[in-house]
């Protein structure tokens, strides 16, 4: 029997930063996880580059059955806390759209610095082991793997959620809690692209490979980015973002010009009694091949003035409020996140202990607290880990 103080199952984001900082508090830390490699899911992040956090990290950026829950973390350890510690290590990052940060060469940079920072407080990294069983006996938790027992005052768990299985991604966490009795919300695949019905997937798989810009809403959000055609459907940071706040049978809204008013540009242009073609203006501002697909050839080639005033409504409603329903998604295979798991309201926000099982915790994408596409993830694994470090 191994003993040690905290056990923290999971080498993902999360897990690294929590071993981090209980081993900074002089605590003895063993780090079990059932990959061959830690932090697997970091090195393939951003397309190799990780996009490791957000200028712009706030609560309103976070879903979760328990919207508040996640405020105190994210205020406690923020995104400055982890640039400053990328900043300590000289990893050169660069911003994309919208505050995202990218390391300048490989997300190993973002790893190599978090496993430096357990090897300075002594952590110990079990790695290609699987967890058999888990017990609570005399105050301690029991830990049987295919490669030894242990035994410890503080458990954390940092498995992760279901996406992209592939990775090694399972439920073990899920079913840790719910072996001590703690809820855990029904999950489902996020930040995942859009399968199509036979007829749209027909009718639009020849568009695959072409990115718009756009806004893509329904009724309970708005995100205004590229989407992506693909062979199987829609994709693009758009979809994405928006998967996460769709339900099946769901229409989803998409503006495909939120730059110009079309109605206005075509009756402006109209007005000038120059022979523009309606293919002509829209040549301007979308791929001839995406306006093939929303309007007929005989109509585009029609001129403005031949267009009455109920025409150009009608073709300026094609393009700003195309709706489209999906058939569903790609699902955790492809998925970056997973939606819902354990249940904030049984878990402290200041220490992420379970409120009825002591010396059990939980950190990372394994809780109800999903952010949106664009480093959020990250940010609260690395506030999640570094407020339970405080405390286990």
């Amino acid at each position: 029997m191994n003993e040690t103080d905290v056990i923290i199952i999971g080498a993902g984001a999360a897990g690294l930063m929590c071993a981090i900082e209980t081993g900074k508090r002089g605590r003895k830390v063993i780090v079990l996880d059932h990959a061959n490699k830690a932090g697997k899911k970091i090195l393939m992040s951003g397309g190799g580059r990780c996009n490791f956090t957000n200028y712009f990290i706030e609560s309103g950026s976070f879903i979760s059955n328990n919207p508040h829950f996640c405020k105190s973390a994210l205020s406690r350890y923020t995104q400055w806390d982890f640039l400053a510690l990328i900043e300590r290590y000289r990893i050169a990052f660069h911003e994309k759209a919208h505050g995202q940060l990218f390391c300048n060469v490989s997300a190993k940079d973002i790893l190599a610095m978090l496993l430096s920072e357990c090897a300075k407080v002594s952590v110990i990294m079990q790695l290609s082991t699987r967890i058999e069983k888990i017990e609570q006996l005399s105050g301690q938790f029991h830990i049987k793997t295919g490669n030894g027992s242990f035994a410890c005052k503080s458990l954390v768990i940092a498995t992760g959620g279901l996406s992209i299985p592939k990775m090694g991604a399972t439920p073990l966490g899920y079913k840790i809690a719910e072996q001590f009795g703690i809820n855990v919300l029904s999950t489902r695949a996020g930040l995942v692209p859009f399968t199509l019905h036979p007829e749209d997937k027909d009718k639009f798989s020849t568009l695959s490979g072409i990115s718009v810009p756009c806004l893509v809403s329904n009724k309970r959000q708005a995100f205004r980015e590229s989407m992506l055609f693909t062979h199987r459907g829609l994709s693009g940071p758009a979809m994405l973002q928006i998967s996460s706040y769709w339900q099946p049978g769901e229409d989803v809204m998409v503006n495909l010009l939120p730059q110009v008013n079309l109605d206005v540009e075509l009756k402006s242009k109209r007005r000038q009694k120059i022979k523009y073609t309606l293919k002509m203006v829209l040549d301007g501002y979308l791929p001839k091949r995406v306006i093939r697909c929303l309007l007929n050839e005989d109509l585009l080639n029609l001129s403005l003035q031949d267009l009455s005033d109920r025409q150009i409504q009608q073709i300026s409603d094609q393009f700003h409020g195309w709706s489209i329903k999906p058939n569903g998604t790609e699902g955790y295979r492809t998925a970056e996140v997973t939606l819902g798991g354990v249940d904030c309201d049984a878990i402290s926000s200041k220490t992420m202990e379970s409120k009825k099982v002591p010396g059990l915790y939980f950190i990372g994408e394994v809780m109800d607290v999903t952010g949106w596409l664009g480093g959020y993830n990250f940010q609260w694994a690395w506030s999640s880990g570094w407020c339970a470090g405080q405390y286990v």
